[in-house]
């Protein structure tokens, strides 16, 4: 197969991927909705996620804007990415913080600052708090490297090498309390190879990752637009 990334930039491989049953919700374009959804986005690593976000809205795919990406990392590597698509950022390292709560009212300020409706952890390498998951019920999802709800928390690569199962994929999902067990958004079938390792499998994941959370995004926001349209947030 050629890499999912040069053909979802040519539009086909929503298609061609649905046709195979690897995704469910099947989606040949993702879902319109308007007005735009404000949207904030929590990373800590590469950013890679980040990166299709922007692609998917620069192409007209979503109908978003991204109000603030923030971090938790100085040296996340998603922050060279904003800055190369002028977003504001912010860093809010949660070493500085004495708790876990004093990191998340930070974070929690910082969306209401930029009126964002709609929370992305996308690579966000921090289990959400309460203060956090209430003041964004259906409206925080976080997208992890396994079919959910098999392999969840960290390392689930190597959980399902470990494993020795024959597919596995990725979810995008509400976050609650418990981790990595949101009711689910979307999922993404990845076959594992016989005798694949970790960092070739760990990258054919994200493949299906940059294609499923734009979907999983527009799905959320129309909700968002259409059933909790009269709801205020701010």
């Amino acid at each position: 197969m050629a890499k999912a990334d040069n053909q979802y930039k040519d539009g086909d491989m929503l298609n061609a991927l649905n046709g195979k049953n690897l995704i469910n919700p099947s989606i040949s374009n993702l879902p319109e909705f308007g007005p735009k959804i404000k949207l904030g986005i929590l990373a800590s690593g590469n950013g890679s996620n980040f990166e299709y976000i922007i692609k998917a809205i620069q192409s007209k795919k979503l109908n978003a804007e991204i109000s603030i990406l923030i971090v938790n990392n100085p040296h996340c590597l998603a922050i060279k990415k904003a800055e190369n698509n002028n977003i504001r950022y912010e860093v809010i390292n949660h070493r500085d913080c004495i708790s876990r709560d004093q990191h998340d009212k930070l974070v929690i300020n910082s969306l209401l600052e930029y009126s964002v409706e709609l929370v992305v952890m996308a690579g966000w390498m921090r289990i959400a708090g309460d203060d956090l998951i209430n003041k964004y019920k259906g409206r925080l999802i976080n997208i992890h490297p396994s079919l959910l709800p098999s392999f969840k928390g960290i390392d689930a690569i190597q959980q399902a090498i470990n494993n020795k199962v024959l597919i596995t994929g990725c979810t995008v999902h509400y976050v609650q309390r418990e981790v990595d067990s949101g009711s689910i958004i979307i999922q993404a079938a990845v076959p594992v190879n016989e005798g694949e390792d970790k960092n070739t499998l760990q990258r054919r994941i994200q493949n299906m990752e940059h294609i499923i959370l734009p979907a999983a995004i527009a799905i959320v926001a129309k909700r968002i637009r259409t059933i909790l349209k009269d709801k205020k947030y701010f």
